[in-house]
């Protein structure tokens, strides 16, 4: 039995699937976090204590002070004999990876994961290494990213080089619009944990092409792919998932080309011991990297690939973080695609219901159905945090199942009370 150290974590589902993973391989974990009542928000009514707060410790620290939280973990190592550490959560990897070093525990080294974690860093290693990207250019202002956006060439991508879930992420046309982008990055100096950001500003050539992510776990200096997922993409000019499915849609050819894409990049980047998610477009000239998560893929995509193949990607990364060689090996699962497609909203108001539950959930085809609760505010998406549920879906025979999950979404309607105007 080995004792985990969770340092934060997202509060989507890889903060349940997480603890799961740890507990039926029979471990235990300690939590660490800055912020108790960020999980006790979360928790929806009627649960019981969130997942990650029935650790066997729970501790303060801040988990915003690297060098302070290092002192305080050594200290608890030396008590409770930690054997792997990780998170879930983008803004913690960096620590999780000093901690591992400091501790002499398994882990990618944390040069590693600060180039993955940061997309100015990505880019200057990924482009040194020849792995192919868009045009980009690295900006600290907006007034060099204008000049920078003559040089490369309207339409462009505006990208915080720090923010995750697609926060700010912007299309943009013209300088006008590439104006704005910027304001709204300098506008937003901490992230929603607290840390400062980085206020450097990436600019990329807008890439065309349905993108796919790879899923891949790394370890004894070795990389594996899992599989290749799709994705749909949303909510112009900001780019927002609107669902997936695994296996990708794709001839065995086209999913080998990304797959060895995303070899060459967790290569270059000199990620070990650690599962990744990443990111490429599909373009008319290849495939083109747009970024390397290094964790587990979020949006239930780890669901995806445990429903068809049997691989637990959760599980995987509990192994690789205690130095273990995770299990790989497909397993029939009588289920040839799954996907899943999120419920949106461009209403800013009050969620009354949903209407359709009843008949979507009564489906056979149904793995999961998630709705947000009668009452909520809400306000038109313009992120991957602003989603009103998903419906989950498998399909036995073949490559249906996005479709399936596509479907059932149009069947979901939900009723919103406007919020009130503004008096002039």
């Amino acid at each position: 039995m080995g004792h985990l150290l969770v340092i934060e974590s997202w509060v989507g589902s890889m903060s349940r699937l997480l603890p799961r993973a740890i507990r039926e391989d029979g471990h235990e974990f300690t939590f660490v976090t800055r912020d108790l009542h960020h999980y006790l928000r979360s928790n929806q009514a009627g649960e019981g204590p969130h997942p990650l707060l029935t650790a066997r410790n729970v501790i303060a620290a801040d988990t915003n002070d690297t060098g302070a939280l290092l002192e305080r973990l050594e200290g608890l190592h030396a008590v409770l004999s930690f054997d792997g550490v990780v998170s879930s959560c983008d803004y913690y990897l960096p620590a999780v990876a000093h901690t591992a070093r400091r501790l002499g525990l398994p882990g990618p080294t944390p040069e590693a994961v600060e180039a993955a974690c940061r997309k100015d860093l990505t880019r200057r290693v990924l482009a040194e290494a020849g792995v192919p990207g868009p045009r980009f250019a690295l900006c600290e202002g907006a007034g060099e990213a204008a000049a920078a956006a003559r040089e490369i060439g309207y339409p462009l991508v505006v990208k915080p080089v720090d923010l995750c879930a697609g926060m700010l992420v912007r299309a943009v046309r013209d300088e006008r619009e590439l104006e704005l982008a910027c304001q709204a990055l300098a506008e937003f100096p901490v992230n929603a944990r607290g840390q400062d950001r980085t206020p450097v500003i990436l600019l990329e050539e807008l890439l065309h092409g349905p993108e796919v992510s790879v899923e891949t776990v790394s370890f004894g200096g070795a990389t594996h792919v899992v599989g290749v997922t799709d994705k749909s993409i949303g909510g112009a000019p900001a780019f927002i998932e609107t669902g997936h499915m695994f296996p990708a849609g794709l001839d065995k050819a086209l999913a080998s080309e990304a797959a060895e894409t995303a070899l060459r990049a967790v290569k270059a980047l000199g990620l070990d011991q650690v599962v990744c998610h990443t990111e490429i477009k599909l373009t008319p000239d290849g495939p083109r990297l747009v970024e390397v998560n290094p964790r587990p893929a979020g949006n239930r995509i780890t669901e995806l690939v445990r429903h068809v193949t049997g691989v637990d990607l959760a599980t995987a990364c509990v192994d690789v973080a205690l130095g273990h060689v995770p299990d790989l090996a497909p397993r029939e699962t009588g289920v040839r695609s799954a996907a899943i497609a999120f419920l949106l909203t461009d209403t800013t108001g009050t969620l009354v219901g949903i209407e359709g539950e009843e008949d979507v959930r009564a489906r056979p085809e149904v793995l999961e159905l998630t709705l947000a609760e009668p009452g909520r505010t809400v306000r038109a998406a313009t992120s991957n945090n602003e989603y009103l549920g998903h419906v989950m879906t498998a399909d036995t025979e073949g490559g249906g199942a996005r479709a399936a999950a596509e479907r059932l979404l149009a069947g979901l309607r939900p009723c919103y009370e406007p919020s009130a105007a503004v008096p002039a």
